[in-house]
């Protein structure tokens, strides 16, 4: 194997990430990302992959700490660099592993930032009704807080993965992996509402007949337009937090969670590998009792 040719490594790779692994497209974008910053710094300094030792990778992160990469990025470069040289002992016979007893940085848990029911209740009552795109709006606010989807889940989601009788819908989340959501009565008045009286007047485009959300011209919707359009209505009620259509899923674990609900549900109605994830949601919720202790306690 000629390990100085990078174009053709790289695209093994690729083929790796997205059919041994089965990661989506931002996943596979991300891990090449981080292996074509490796490979500058291996040409900058005439290294070939086959002879990079763990000293390498260590001057390789103290090169990076000169652009200020914060200990998120530095952790994810890591774990980027060490599913590489896996798939070349795997795939290309590479003799030893540099990044076997490489530590990624410990990282303090960031946690999101969540809404008040209150406050997706103003948002949704800020929704302009009086046109079709008002009622689509509304659906879609809805159906992310409803079922806790990821916005990439809620553009892709099909009419034929609807099943509204029985109260579930069908998503595919990341890596290609299917799993069923419970869908509450509002969410499923809404989106029945959507699908009978608006989306049946626009002129679908090819390829989008089983798309739930559509534009005005009858194609998907895009990531970017969701946030738009929620970014739009917290400006509207004039909300001080930061919010994205993420939001409202970290608002759906964070309800559930608060109300008493079983960590393993919540972590399997998420899509979550590791209940670890999930398990963030309870921070949430210590924060909240510690708040209300601090605010309403007379010895606080």
């Amino acid at each position: 194997m000629n390990f100085s040719s990078w174009q053709i490594i790289k695209e093994d790779f690729e083929q790796f990430l997205k059919f041994e692994r089965g990661l989506s497209i931002n996943s596979i974008d991300a891990y090449l990302n981080d292996v074509s910053k490796f490979q500058i710094y291996c040409e900058d300094n005439g290294l070939v992959l086959n002879q990079v030792v763990r000293k390498d990778i260590q001057n390789f992160l103290l090169w990076l700490q000169e652009f200020n990469i914060s200990p998120f990025t530095q952790s994810r470069l890591i774990s980027g660099l060490k599913t590489f040289f896996s798939f070349l002992m795997i795939e290309h016979e590479l003799d030893k592993n540099p990044t076997e007893l490489l530590q990624a940085p410990r990282l303090s848990r960031k946690l999101p930032c969540v809404l008040s029911i209150h406050e997706i209740d103003q948002l949704i009552a800020a929704i302009d009704l009086s046109s079709p795109e008002g009622e689509r709006n509304k659906t879609i606010i809805e159906v992310l807080y409803g079922c806790g989807l990821r916005v990439s889940e809620l553009v892709n989601l099909k009419i034929s993965n609807l099943f509204l009788d029985v109260e579930f819908i069908k998503v595919e989340g990341k890596g290609n992996k299917e799993r069923l959501i419970p869908i509450g009565q509002q969410a499923i008045k809404h989106l029945r509402r959507y699908l009978d009286s608006v989306r049946t007047q626009i002129k679908i485009k090819n390829g989008n007949e089983d798309i739930v959300f559509l534009n005005r011209r009858g194609s998907a919707l895009s990531r970017v337009m969701i946030f738009l359009i929620i970014k739009e209505l917290a400006q509207k009620i004039g909300l001080q937090k930061t919010i994205s259509p993420h939001t409202f899923r970290h608002s759906f674990a964070s309800h559930l969670v608060e109300g008493g609900a079983d960590l393993r549900a919540v972590q399997d109605m998420l899509g979550h590998e590791s209940i670890t994830t999930t398990e963030i949601y309870t921070h949430i919720d210590r924060d909240y009792l510690h708040a209300v202790i601090t605010q309403y306690h007379p010895r606080s």
